[in-house]
């Protein structure tokens, strides 16, 4: 062995015990309680979800020698051989806690996700700010939410919530683009149950504080709920396979054996002419794009519109359509919410917008009045007005008043193509409750009926939609708009003036 090796010798041993005792998380013991449980410890995560062998850390030492990566593993990987970074809580070390190193790593994950342009995938379960941080002094620093508000609509960012998550850390939850909750594991909350009991005298437990089902349907910031952390993290692979690296970037085509036009025979059974029958949305979802492609996110919540991400032709695209299985597709102050903000998002990372109207109008009445329907419709308007993307509308059988219009059916709302079925309806309001209204004579009444009943004919006629088509020609006529838009060229992230209701 020559002198340089013999030095070098205790130096390489010392970092690899170092190395050792950091990649340990909590111990053999609190490692198999958490495998134990049912859950996956943080560096099993992180390797279940980028591709094998690829994940490199960064800040493996740091901390004070007491809190294994100062219980939070960050580093970089591939997933489907493209870079993401990723970051970990780790509830085996102090709770998942946030200390001084690791607020610092977190930082440091966030602002690199911004100067490399890839996108950033955090793994939730942890305590929040540790509490002896209070016992050492330390400088004001940049901290990790103040970058994830810097990358909104530059990179994606996606949360997944794979144990309790409180305080600061949960709070990356609703600054991300995507969130997916571990059903019966993930929990989200300013504060846990015992300072809720301390401070509010409220007796309550994590699952019914902030579990899966109250963030999924009640609060909205669940996109989706997985059964377990494997299933989640699949999830997050596939959510990044629709959405580009970065909003500098278009989204990737991929090539399969459906991306072709073809007649949806099925169309003529799902879909009743009758305007008045309800019908599931989401079986026509799955016959018109790409066999297998559909994800929908937060289906429970604002479920009178479904959001999913699809491909169509290959090429992913972002739907929103009415549910009439759900206040027969009626647009409440929860599904305008929930589609405003989905439409931005898209919007944001260039995906292009299928709209399929087939709604009675936003929802009426003093419930719906005092939530803030007319705010609520507002914004979704002014999200799909906005949205600098390719729109395709399809007028399903009805859309009525603003129904018509928060779903895109102005072709001069710089939509790509508009479409109408044969029957659609449209209207300020249905004829006999407009003719009534207005105390018109019956021959007027009857002639507003006659109208409406007439269907897209006379819109047509004017030019109205760009076209009426079979419903077996659906998939087709969509895939035609598509074609039309220009792909090449540069792209840049979206820059909005003026904000929304």
């Amino acid at each position: 062995m020559s002198e340089n090796r013999e030095e070098w010798a205790p130096l390489l041993a010392d970092l690899e015990r170092r190395r050792t005792e950091a990649r340990a998380m909590g111990g053999p013991a609190k490692v198999e309680r958490v495998r134990a449980a049912g859950r996956l410890p943080a560096r099993d995560r992180v390797a279940e979800l980028c591709d094998r062998g690829t994940f490199v850390e960064l800040g493996t030492l740091a901390g004070d020698g007491t809190a294994p990566a100062d219980a939070f593993i960050a580093g970089s990987g591939l997933v489907d051989g493209r870079p993401v970074l990723v970051g970990a809580e780790d509830f085996t070390v102090a709770g998942g806690s946030i200390g001084t190193a690791g607020a610092t790593k977190r930082a440091r994950l966030a602002a690199l996700a911004l100067q490399e342009r890839v996108p950033l995938v955090l793994m939730l379960e942890g305590a929040g700010h540790r509490a002896t941080n209070a016992l050492h002094p330390h400088r004001p620093a940049p901290n990790d939410l103040q970058a994830l508000v810097d990358l909104a609509g530059r990179v994606p960012t996606v949360v997944v919530v794979t144990g309790p998550s409180a305080g600061h850390g949960a709070l990356a939850a609703p600054l991300a683009d995507h969130v997916i909750m571990v059903a019966g594991q993930g929990m989200l909350f300013t504060a846990g149950p015992p300072l809720v009991r301390a401070s509010l005298g409220e007796d309550v437990d994590k699952e019914t504080l902030g579990g899966a089902e109250v963030h999924a349907a009640h609060s909205g910031l669940a996109h989706e709920v997985a059964p377990d952390a494997r299933a989640a993290l699949a999830a997050v692979r596939r959510w990044l396979s629709y959405l580009p690296a970065n909003a500098w970037e278009r989204p990737p085509h991929v090539a399969g054996p459906d991306t072709g036009p073809r007649p949806v025979e099925a169309l003529l059974d799902l879909i009743p002419p009758n305007p008045r029958r309800p019908y599931d949305m989401r079986p026509v979802l799955a016959e018109l794009f790409d066999a297998g492609s559909v994800t929908e996110s937060q289906p429970a919540y604002g479920a009178s519109v479904i959001t999913a991400l699809a491909r169509l032709g290959g090429h992913p695209v972002a739907v929103v359509a009415n549910q009439p299985n759900v206040l027969a597709g009626a647009i409440d102050v929860a599904a305008a919410e929930k589609a405003a903000r989905f439409v931005e998002r898209a919007a944001a990372f260039h995906l292009p917008l299928v709209q399929l109207a087939d709604n009675p109008g936003v929802l009426a009445g003093t419930a719906s009045e005092r939530a803030g329907i007319l705010r609520a419709g507002a914004r979704m308007f002014a999200a799909q007005h906005r949205a600098a993307v390719p729109k395709l509308h399809v007028t399903m059988r009805k859309a009525f008043g603003f129904g018509s219009s928060v779903m895109g059916q102005n072709a001069f709302g710089g939509q790509t193509l508009s479409l109408a079925l044969p029957g659609a309806v449209l209207g300020g309001i249905p004829a006999a409750v407009g003719g009534a209204t207005a105390k018109a004579d019956e021959r007027t009444r009857e002639e507003l009926v006659a109208t409406e009943n007439s269907g897209p004919w006379r819109l047509a006629a004017t030019a109205t939609y760009d076209e009426v088509v079979d419903p077996r020609e659906l998939r087709s006529a969509l895939l035609s708009g598509l074609r039309t838009v220009r792909r090449s060229g540069p792209v840049e992230p979206v820059t909005q003036v003026g904000y929304l209701p």
